[in-house]
């Protein structure tokens, strides 16, 4: 059973994903046929935004501390900041009690992103340019991190996986 105040720390997509599941017992919703071989490709990116001073003042309000967040100071020349975040996109994945799940990530922004899955057991690296895979066994049912560990808060997913039904 998931823990109601976990949920509501949640985004509303992942609570509205465990509300739709228990309701699948009464509704049919989702078929016992459902793909047991999962396949996902997950992006290593860094948005960015940036202005010049005179549109938008540089923020004097810190950012969260940890790799995650990029701010650069105004240039001398052009007056230009900007920010960045280091996220995997997309940021949650879904599947089912017992799915083979492979997650492909692929490296487009940052050198090296040493990456866990701690409730998989599984250790790795994305570098740009590459693609790594992983595959296993969705288990146990919960939410699980998926952690770039230089790139903390901003850099971390979600496994999302539902109970068998």
């Amino acid at each position: 059973m998931v823990d109601k105040e976990v949920l509501l720390k949640r985004p509303f997509c992942c609570v509205l994903a465990v509300l739709l599941a228990s309701l699948n017992g009464a509704t049919g919703w989702v078929s016992p046929a459902w793909a047991e071989k999962r396949f996902f490709t997950i992006l290593a990116v860094e948005p960015k935004g940036g202005t010049t001073v005179d549109k938008e003042p540089f923020p004097t309000d810190p950012l969260p501390l940890g790799g995650g967040y990029v701010i650069a100071q105004p240039d001398e020349k052009t007056r230009r900041w900007e920010v960045s975040a280091y996220i995997w996109q997309p940021s949650q994945i879904i599947v089912n009690e017992g799915d083979e799940v492979t997650l492909e990530f692929v490296g487009i922004n940052g050198a090296a992103h040493p990456t866990t899955i701690a409730a998989f057991g599984q250790t790795f690296t994305v570098r740009r340019g590459q693609a790594h895979r992983v595959t296993f066994t969705a288990n146990k049912v919960g939410i699980f991190g998926i952690m770039c560990d230089t790139h903390k808060p901003s850099m971390s997913g979600e496994l999302i996986v539902m109970p068998k039904r």
